[in-house]
């Protein structure tokens, strides 16, 4: 893991576990962030297309045998989701700003089911300016909710409700690659999902993303 963003990600979450430090924990987390979409609007500056699309590490294991557009719209569905449905209960960003139609989406699940050539095929039709509109504002939207939660509530938990509307709105797929997703996210309170999907799942996707851009550089 880069050294600098393990360092605030660790930082962070000593910060997030007491009240005095908590809203430094906060800072530290959206200053996280920031590098990392640096990182991601870089991508959008310096590849082609075609580069987005591309899997040169498709039969290998670990998330750089994915591509870097249907990476981006996994880290941002699975943000979407938990920020909006889970921990803020209003409307996904998603369906809000009719993003589907706007990124020419086949799909409206985190694509945890999807594989090898399917992801290929999902991500070729994908409109890379508005996912990059959707992906702005998650992060934006998700940041408002994280500036406006209170310490005690990082130790709520997922109530059944939520977990049975995540369900209902058929966001995550009954695919075996993605079903478990549900349980995970409401097996944690709300610190817990801080300090994963909002955090170390950025990080792990964006460095297989940036091993990724190394690999087309060659």
């Amino acid at each position: 893991m880069n050294k600098e963003w393990s360092e605030l990600n660790k930082k962070m979450q000593s910060e997030l576990k007491k009240n005095e430090t908590y809203k430094s924990g906060i800072d530290t987390l959206l200053e996280l962030r920031g590098q990392l979409m640096k990182v991601l609007y870089s991508f959008k500056n310096e590849l082609s297309r075609k580069e987005f699309d591309a899997m040169p590490f498709l039969n290998a294991k670990g998330y750089h045998n994915k591509n870097i557009a249907y990476s981006l719209w996994h880290i941002f569905r699975i943000e979407d989701i938990v920020a909006h449905t889970l921990i803020n209960n209003d409307e996904q960003v998603f369906f809000d700003g009719k993003y589907m139609e706007r990124i020419n989406s086949s799909i409206i699940t985190t694509g945890n089911e999807l594989v090898k050539g399917q992801i290929e095929i999902f991500s070729q039709q994908l409109n890379i300016d508005a996912l990059y509109a959707y992906i702005s504002e998650v992060k934006e939207s998700t940041e408002k909710i994280l500036n406006a939660l209170p310490y005690d509530m990082l130790k709520t938990r997922i109530s059944p409700e939520r977990e049975e509307k995540i369900a209902s709105l058929n966001v995550v797929s009954d695919d075996e690659n993605a079903s478990w997703l549900i349980d995970y996210w409401c097996g944690k309170d709300i610190r817990g999902l801080i300090q994963m999907p909002f955090s170390r799942h950025w990080i792990m996707h964006i460095e297989a993303c940036l091993r990724i851009r190394d690999k087309l550089a060659k």
